[in-house]
């Protein structure tokens, strides 16, 4: 649920955290970004942890003076510690601080895996901690513009009841939107988000690489505006929004795109049918394409435009 949309919902004064020393393990892209936007909201980052030298300078832009050190000694020093490390990672790094007495009762331990919720955490919280899982649902580049990217940033939020609104207002500190996932939802829900955001960089760079084929020479320029106007649309309308060639029913056209693909990129063919007949299968069920066009352009993408 998000907390903006229910005023009553709202984190009352003695729900807030307090102002808390912050550690960060993990200084990938996220967790210097959080640090930083916690730090605007009045908190204090002390310590990071962090190894490559792409970690060490991300730490220095986001948290200057803020000390790199062991993750023992981040649990050692701070109050609220972010674990921003990856998903597959995150289960044993929280079992070893656990097993080596790292954790201290009534610290805030934090992670930000879309994947987890505070399940992965119960290592650390039966050594007393308060577990929550914080997810972001941005893409990070590392830099200071993510801090700003924040601001309206939906995070999918897990917590124990009783620590509900001190997690949706520490979101609510770093400039986000906190959006309920139940525990068991947690995959589901990072299944989304990943097919929506990851596939469609991929999507979008196939775009530009096949136009650079076509002799386009800004595909970047070509795509931007188009690409905008479908992303607001369907995010306005849903399928309602579905335009081009498999939503009319050409299958004439259709079978030269795939012609085409098979000539001069092979290798974008299955990515193109297998959306096609998705996108097919949606455009009939809203009831966009004719019943009677679909039959020929349901034939075209069974046999791959071969026939």
């Amino acid at each position: 649920m998000n907390a903006h949309t229910h005023p009553e919902q709202h984190p009352s004064p003695q729900d807030r955290p307090a102002r808390l020393t912050v550690g960060v393990v993990g200084t990938g892209r996220v967790g210097p970004a959080l640090a930083a936007a916690l730090r605007l909201a009045g908190h204090r980052p002390v310590a990071a942890s962090g190894v490559s030298d792409a970690s060490v300078r991300r730490a220095a832009a986001l948290l200057p003076e803020v000390p790199l050190v062991t993750p023992a000694e981040v649990l050692a020093r701070a109050e609220l510690v972010l674990l921003t490390v990856p998903d597959d990672a995150l289960p044993g790094l929280v079992a070893g601080l656990a097993e080596t007495g790292a954790v201290r009762p009534g610290q805030l331990i934090v992670h930000t895996s879309g994947r987890y919720g505070t399940a992965v955490l119960d290592p650390a919280r039966r050594a007393g901690a308060l577990p929550l899982a914080l997810h972001p649902a941005m893409t990070f580049t590392g830099t200071p513009v993510d801090v700003d990217r924040l601001a309206g940033c939906s995070f999918g939020v897990t917590a124990p009841d009783e620590l509900r609104l001190a997690a949706e207002a520490l979101v609510i500190e770093m400039g986000g939107e906190p959006e309920w996932i139940a525990e068991e939802a947690r995959p589901l829900y990072h299944a989304a988000l990943a097919l929506g955001a990851n596939h469609l960089v991929t999507l979008v760079s196939q775009a530009m690489d096949l136009l650079r084929t076509a002799g386009v020479g800004a595909p970047d320029r070509m795509l931007g505006p188009l690409l905008g106007a479908a992303l607001d649309n369907v995010l306005r309308s849903g399928d309602a929004a579905l335009t081009g060639p498999v939503a009319r029913g050409d299958a004439g056209t259709v079978a030269a795109h795939i012609a085409e693909l098979r000539a001069h990129a092979p290798q974008a063919v299955p990515g193109y049918l297998a959306m096609a007949r998705t996108t097919a299968d949606r455009a009939l069920a809203a009831g966009l394409l004719k019943p009677e066009l679909a039959e020929d352009l349901l034939g075209v993408l069974a046999d791959g435009g071969t026939a």
